[in-house]
């Protein structure tokens, strides 16, 4: 059995952390291969980030679920941040075509997390395991809004903590997508674990004449924020937008998209850092059992990549 792997703290959770890491994809079942196989594979297409297995150890997961028409690929260079920290990233690609329902997605994201307790530990490095008694999940966006809509629904699996990258639940105020998940009720959520939502000062701007803003306000992360109880941590990045947290280079057509749908910063790195380490501290704390972590952030006792627009903390 694996020995627990020994803390390793960073000073500064938005560098590259101490762990060297790996990234892996891993396929679901042929059509010919029988689903009682002795190594279960998953039931969608995965991208796994972890510590490389240079030592032994086992280490917190965290799901993280990509944005409208994303690939999970696009989150290749996040994902290698927080692995560098001493955790396991596993992103599913939830479909390729999507229409305005979400059902399906929250549904394969179950599936998914059902699967770990039997198939995850194959398909990581050989000296590394899955700690899923500390399991947290995660998503960007329209994916955002899936991983609230999964932990409303309380699966067999328990979530431990709960990260919302710029979420989003559809166009407008009344316009939202389904299932609709935002209720406008102040601390309605019950989700029964810490949450942490970051947004994007530049989400609610609109790029051109031509296509509408992509965090519109009335649907985004200050909405979902005010339905969390708490512990319930905001941070909104100024002067980055909607998809500055994804690769530097995003490449097809989708990857183009990504540069001409939204408002943006000067470059992606310092919100993708930004994310990145704000999700390291978070984990650090509520599922390492570091609080020091979180507290250097809510003091802002190291120096963020970017600016600050909103800071709140409910604990």
């Amino acid at each position: 059995m694996a020995a627990t792997a020994s803390p390793v703290v960073s000073v500064d959770a938005f560098q590259t952390g101490a762990y060297a890491t790996v990234l892996q994809n891993v396929e679901p079942p042929g059509r010919c291969e029988r689903s009682d196989s002795i190594i279960p594979r998953p039931p969608k297409a995965l991208l796994i980030a972890s510590p490389s297995g240079d030592r032994e150890g086992e280490f917190p997961v965290l799901m993280l679920l990509h944005g409208f028409l994303l690939y999970n690929s696009f989150y290749s260079q996040l994902m290698q941040h927080i692995a560098s920290h001493g955790f396991i990233v596993v992103a599913p690609q939830l479909y390729t075509l999507a229409g305005p329902d979400c059902t399906d997605e929250i549904d394969s994201a179950a599936e998914i997390a059902c699967w770990f307790p039997k198939g995850l530990k194959h398909f990581l490095p050989q000296k590394i395991q899955p700690d899923l008694s500390k399991l947290a999940l995660s998503g960007h966006s329209r994916g955002g809004k899936v991983a609230f809509a999964l932990a409303l629904r309380k699966t067999m699996l328990k979530f431990s903590a709960l990260i919302g990258i710029d979420p989003v639940d559809g166009m407008d105020k009344g316009v939202q997508t389904p299932p609709p998940v935002l209720t406008y009720v102040p601390n309605s959520f019950d989700i029964g674990m810490p949450v942490i939502v970051i947004g994007s000062g530049l989400g609610e701007v609109k790029k051109n004449a031509v296509f509408p803003p992509c965090a519109p306000s009335g649907v985004n992360h200050w909405d979902f924020y005010i339905e969390c109880k708490s512990p319930a941590c905001y941070f909104v990045a100024k002067d980055y937008g909607h998809l500055d947290m994804l690769d530097d280079k995003t490449r097809g057509i989708r990857g183009a998209a990504s540069y001409c749908l939204c408002m943006s910063g000067k470059s992606r790195e310092p919100m993708r850092r930004f994310v990145g380490g704000a999700i390291v501290a978070f984990m650090k704390s509520y599922l390492g059992g570091e609080p020091e972590h979180l507290m250097l952030l809510k003091n802002q006792d190291i120096a963020a990549p970017l600016e600050l627009q909103q800071v709140h903390f409910r604990l």
